[in-house]
């Protein structure tokens, strides 16, 4: 490929009518939206790794007996069971992403699409590849819909009755607001990732590395950071919210009081510190109970309360006391920024370079 590089007449846009070139922005903004989408479902996945590691260590860690033991988080269901529904261009991407990045075991990974013989490559792999989407989602803890917006109704009706309470659905369908894709699965665990394009978009996003590559570039991870525009596309806030309120909902169940999932929560997203600390760690941002439920609310918990089941739905549609907390404290911004770089193997260091965006927001 190195050897074709440089010729210019076999490159993408050559031959293109100057008044067609505007159009070029549209490759560029799909590159970028794929990239972003991959890296943000890596880093979901990460946390959402680490939560039931962290989990399965505090019930080791009581002198539990073997039989209760045994029905928590241990053993082989300690381990995140991730399911994508639809094996197109974007659910095969996800999926070698994930199996690289976060690293999910082929074991872990399950696809179910309309053309299970398509994704031969991935069943080399180990991956299991089917077509029953309700079995896939009974099985799985975190689910992506990769499918057509076309597809998502007869989707839901198959999975509904399906579908555990404390699985996460995560969606791609751009199209489908996440308050019709509640009404359609009538469930409140569903995330849906927002983002916005800048007119006139560079090719910052590059073509010639595959996803997983590229998301190990320092400079390039940097444009995916949730507080970041480098890049020329930007991450809704909201969706960093729904994030940990999501790490919130997948410890209910497991008779742990809200304090501990606080520490967990710490553990979690803001352990790990950089220079800007200093010695004094103890000055570093953590979770307050205030900053995840109403004043009015946390008043009433006691000692040995364990946090209610959030609507992820109204997590992203309203302000919530997290909203206020994250955006009063740039610290707690950068200290969950420098978390992300982190979970990707990459110093805050050496990703913070600046990178310009050109445009304007597309109306």
């Amino acid at each position: 490929m190195e050897l074709l590089e440089n010729l210019k007449s076999l490159e993408f846009d050559h031959g293109i009518p100057e008044e067609d070139r505007s159009f070029l922005c549209l490759r560029h903004r799909s590159r970028g939206l794929t990239l972003s989408g991959c890296a943000h479902a890596v880093f979901f996945c990460k946390l959402l790794c680490n939560l039931r590691e962290t989990l399965y260590e505090m019930h080791v860690s009581r002198t539990l007996s073997s039989d209760k033991l045994a029905n928590s988080v241990s053993g082989e269901n300690k381990g995140l069971k991730v399911g994508i529904i639809g094996g197109g261009s974007l659910g095969k991407q996800l999926a070698h992403v994930l199996l690289r990045l976060v690293p999910l075991s082929a074991e872990s990974l399950r696809i179910s699409t309309r053309r299970p013989e398509s994704l031969d490559e991935l069943q080399k792999l180990g991956v299991q590849c089917f077509y029953q989407n309700s079995n896939l989602v009974h099985w799985a803890n975190l689910i992506f819909l990769c499918c057509l917006p076309s597809q998502l109704p007869n989707i839901c009706v198959e999975i509904t009755n399906s579908l555990e309470k404390a699985c996460i659905i995560y969606s791609f369908v751009a199209a489908v607001p996440v308050t019709r894709l509640k009404l359609l699965l009538n469930h409140n665990n569903v995330l849906r990732p927002q983002y916005q394009c800048l007119s006139e978009m560079t090719d910052f996003w590059g073509s010639n590395k595959d996803i997983s590559t590229a998301l190990q570039d320092p400079v390039m991870l940097q444009a995916t950071c949730p507080y970041c525009s480098a890049g020329g596309i930007t991450l809704n806030p909201k969706w960093l919210e729904c994030v940990i309120y999501a790490l919130i909902n997948s410890c209910f169940g497991e008779n742990i009081f809200y304090r501990q999932v606080l520490l967990l929560l710490n553990k979690v997203f803001l352990s790990v510190h950089g220079k800007a600390c200093g010695q004094d760690q103890k000055t570093c941002p953590t979770f307050q109970l205030q900053d995840l439920v109403s004043k009015v609310y946390a008043e009433n918990m006691s000692q040995k309360s364990p946090f209610p089941v959030f609507d992820l739905t109204a997590v992203q549609l309203k302000e919530t006391p997290l909203t206020q907390a994250l955006s009063r404290s740039e610290v707690l911004r950068d200290h969950l920024n420098y978390t992300y770089c982190h979970l990707f193997g990459i110093s805050l260091s050496r990703a913070h370079q600046p990178v310009e965006s050109k445009g304007a927001p597309c109306p």
